[in-house]
């Protein structure tokens, strides 16, 4: 026993220490840096002294994170973001990874000085980003991106661990039997895969979404059933040849998008067990390295990784995405957050599962990839989306979330926002907010008191009030509650303008007032149509087309269609003397 109690007081330990060093990621290092360092410190080589050479118990460790995480991300990713998104992330998820692969193949084998088939494995093992870094650096970097630019990478990372996958065990086997490559067998195995992930993935979140609804369980226990289903269906889909991790990330989007009493209980829990899962799987594979041998390959893990950044992921990114008309600024941040994490680690690992010649090394120079990936473009995320001017407003969240279960046209929510300082309801009249058909003031809470607003009661900065919504018009709020000096990052009317146009408006009365050269046809425009026109893709918040001196900036959209649009007008340059 206390053996036993020894090692669970270590496990403690390590994980404890590691949430509280998570505390440095505001200054810069992103979180799963941190965790594997942690994990590298308490190894063999370590302060820790910790001897884990546990391979297969790293991988099933590691799988199982991985499918946590998965699922996770899949329950907080809309339906909506799909629409806009998937085309060009299923791209990236193939074509993307295949050139990237091969252009870091030739690379490591003309670096390395190896066979290169061992170059093309290697190239394969980083080629692929990894949805936990992703998730976690997009979410903790506090820089909000337009939806097509959040949803590509998100869906990206979801989606693409089953070409690397498919490449690397496909090499593996080539290089161990010594086989030549047959490209109508890699190509119908990597359509198998695809099609049993996806058709299983969504069958069995719909089953599990139903069964969600109809069980009478105890609230937390709702997260569990969810968590267990999908490990299951994660599980299967890969027993059965299919793409366990493409099928877990479905079963959470169906799940996360047919909301019910009880899935509302499994998004306040799943967050924990994806960071659980985090924690626990980046902790695992630091102990897996020896830090002393990432030394010996420092020089050649830092070429290969800078290959990476800078000429690989961008050609792979550029040729991807060329049929999406993407604009240049958004696919060099696409390029960039190229993570690698937790994915290429558990891919090296398979080379030394099956005893292949060289695995070790792979395993050692693919750590020391990841972490020069990590220090590189995780700490640089948000200066990266500032530097290329892609950070938008980002529209206050109210305190309080609660979903209302029961059919109609629109979602219901119940909601608290605090009057902020800024807010123009400050001192307004309690029927201020009537201008919402759709809109109940439940209470007010005003320092320890509770008031129920009644004819000539008048708000003050600090009251939290608790309203009945419907969900479009949550961002609306927000912006109404805190005005412009609540956004974190950059104010609306310095990102969209000061003056803001209805998308119906006329191209040709626009033109006339501000001289601009239209052709006859595109006149007869709305602005939005004109927009629509311009842009060549499908329009998010935030997209933008010149127009002469006019700046158009997409503000708002209705039903997918542009509704509200900012106008920004450059400055005059003064005349040469």
């Amino acid at each position: 026993m206390s053996d036993i109690n020894i090692i669970l007081f270590f496990i403690g330990l390590i994980l404890f220490l590691s949430v509280l060093a998570s505390s440095l990621a505001r200054f810069g290092p992103p979180l799963l840096l941190i965790f594997l360092v942690c994990g590298m410190l308490a190894g063999s080589d370590g302060i820790g002294h910790i001897r884990f050479d546990s391979v297969p118990l790293a991988f099933f460790i590691a799988n199982l994170a991985l499918a946590v995480i998965l699922l996770d991300g899949g329950l907080r990713t809309s339906l909506e973001t799909f629409r806009v998104a998937l085309r060009p992330a299923l791209s990236l998820a193939t074509v993307g990874v295949l050139v990237s692969a091969s252009l870091a193949g030739a690379f490591i084998a003309a670096v390395l000085d190896v066979d290169w088939r061992y170059g093309l494995l290697l190239g394969s093992i980083v080629s692929s980003t990894d949805a936990a870094a992703v998730f976690s650096q997009l979410r903790s970097s506090g820089v909000k991106l337009n939806q097509r630019v959040s949803a590509t990478l998100e869906i990206e990372s979801g989606t693409n661990d089953p070409m690397a996958i498919f490449l690397v065990t496909y090499l593996m086997v080539a290089i161990d039997q010594n086989n030549d490559f047959d490209i109508a067998s890699v190509a119908g195995e990597l359509i198998r895969q695809f099609s049993i992930g996806a058709i299983g993935g969504v069958a069995l979140g719909y089953a599990l979404s139903w069964l969600a609804s109809r069980l009478p369980l105890v609230e937390g226990l709702y997260a569990l059933l969810i968590a267990s289903g999908g490990v299951m269906a994660f599980t299967a889909i890969n027993q059965f040849g299919g793409s366990g991790f493409l099928g877990i990330y479905l079963v959470g989007v169906v799940v996360g998008n047919r909301r019910n009493e009880a899935t509302e209980h499994v998004f306040r829990v799943m967050d924990g067990l994806a960071w659980l899962a985090q924690a626990g799987m980046f902790l695992v594979l630091g102990l897996l390295v020896n830090p002393s041998q990432l030394w010996n390959d420092a020089v050649p893990a830092f070429l290969i990784a800078l290959f990476l950044i800078f000429v690989a992921r961008p050609a792979a990114v550029w040729l991807s995405l060329l049929p999406f008309h993407f604009p240049s600024r958004e696919q060099g941040f696409i390029a960039w957050v190229g993570l690698r994490g937790a994915v290429p680690i558990v891919l090296s690992l398979f080379p030394l599962m099956i005893g292949l010649e060289g695995g070790q090394f792979l395993f050692d120079l693919t750590f020391a990839v990841v972490l020069v990936s990590l220090l590189i473009q995780g700490t640089s995320l948000g200066a990266m989306a500032r530097l290329l001017k892609l950070q938008m407003p980002q529209a206050p969240e109210p305190a309080e979330t609660f979903e209302l279960e029961g059919e109609r046209d629109d979602r219901f929510q119940i909601v608290s926002f605090r009057i902020e300082p800024e807010s123009i309801l400050a001192n307004a009249a309690g029927d201020a907010l009537q201008r919402y058909p759709d809109l109940r003031v439940i209470a007010v809470t005003r320092g320890p008191r509770l008031r129920f607003p009644r004819r000539g009661f008048v708000y003050t900065v600090g009251d939290k009030l608790y309203l009945l919504i419907a969900q479009r018009h949550r961002n609306e709020l927000g912006r109404l509650f805190r005005g412009d000096a609540g956004y974190d990052g950059v104010a609306p009317g310095r990102f969209f303008g000061r003056f803001t146009l209805d998308g119906t408006a006329s191209s040709g009365e626009l033109a006339d007032l501000y001289g601009l050269d239209l052709a006859e046809e595109e006149r007869q425009y709305s602005v939005a149509r004109l927009m629509r026109k311009r842009l060549r893709r499908r329009p998010v918040e935030g997209d933008i087309v010149e127009l002469g001196p006019l700046r158009l900036i997409v503000r708002r959209l209705e039903a997918g269609a542009i509704d509200q649009i900012g106008l920004q007008i450059a400055p005059e340059r003064p005349a040469e003397r």
